[in-house]
């Protein structure tokens, strides 16, 4: 059993409290009061195999609020609330920073790499080319997971296994709220978990646009356009437009995601196997790195 450290919180993501439920089951009662009603809910209509799947536990848990620990560890069966990270190193085998804040997650997530322990970092990893640097031998050897759940969304599962032909691609439109720092990586990251090509990156060009936009263009000569909507209602949608059809999707299954993702870091925590081509992870980043520098009209050339 992989004794497994979470670790959190960011504003407006629950993902310590999703996580922890997923891997160790919940308390209706503790969880109710956690303010995360929505995250309760899809709780509510899962089948109760779908939970303590994994062969892991959530033992440890820390947040930078003491009163919000203690609720997590009761509303998630977690055994020891602790009330300093560096509680957790020679006590887990695996740690989860489940929060999407990246200028926190080299300093978190460096002692335990240090000491050859596995760690998984909430998206997006780092948009620190030092940082990024320090990170990738370990992407490659197995020790360090980081993407979106939308990665291993349930909903393109019948498209991944089609095995589309990319070159017959004609054009990709992605669509989320935020900024294309926060969740621009949700998108890249659906796309990506496609086809392979779709992390090759020729160039990228910011749109003079109201939102946030942006036209990437892949080496295969396909095209993804991302609107960024910024602080508008849920909105995760992707659209492939193909030579002989077009696709479309909304992104709600947040449960099947936050699941398959879990279980690709376990597997990858038993067998030293990166669940993710560490290439394509050090790719969106530098991807996302040149987004957020862009001025509208401005294009960068990888």
């Amino acid at each position: 059993m992989i004794r497994t450290g979470i670790i959190g919180l960011s504003k407006d993501n629950g993902h310590p409290y999703s996580f922890s439920a997923i891997v160790n089951g919940y308390s209706e009662q503790h969880f109710a009061k956690s303010g995360w009603e929505v995250i309760l809910n899809y709780l509510k209509i899962q089948n109760s195999k779908e939970f303590k799947k994994f062969n892991a536990t959530i033992t440890h848990a820390w947040t930078q609020n003491s009163a919000t620990t203690e609720n997590l560890c009761k509303s998630c069966f977690i055994e020891n609330n602790c009330k300093d990270i560096d509680e957790m190193l020679g006590s887990v085998d695996a740690v989860i920073i489940a929060r999407d804040d990246w200028k926190t997650h080299f300093s978190i997530a460096k002692p335990f790499l240090l000491r050859d322990i596995p760690v998984f970092i909430d998206k997006p990893l780092t948009l620190d080319p030092l940082e990024l640097k320090f990170f990738l031998p370990y992407l490659h050897r197995g020790l360090l997971m980081s993407c979106s759940g939308l990665r291993f969304a349930t909903e393109l599962n019948t498209l991944r296994q089609e095995n589309i032909d990319s070159k017959k691609t004609k054009l990709i439109s992605a669509t989320i709220l935020n900024d294309v720092e926060k969740y621009g990586i949700h998108m890249l990251e659906a796309v990506a978990s496609i086809d392979k090509n779709f992390s090759n990156y020729k160039n990228i060009t910011r749109l003079k646009s109201p939102n946030e936009a942006f036209l990437i263009n892949f080496s295969n000569e396909t095209s993804l356009i991302l609107n960024c909507l910024g602080n508008v209602s849920k909105t995760f949608h992707l659209s492939l437009f193909c030579n002989d059809k077009h696709q479309h999707f909304d992104f709600n299954d947040n449960f099947g995601s936050f699941s398959n993702t879990l279980q690709n870091f376990f597997n990858m925590v038993e067998t030293g196997i990166p669940p993710i081509d560490p290439i394509q992870t050090n790719n969106l980043m530098k991807l996302l790195m040149k987004a957020k520098q862009l001025k509208p009209g401005e294009t960068f050339s990888f």
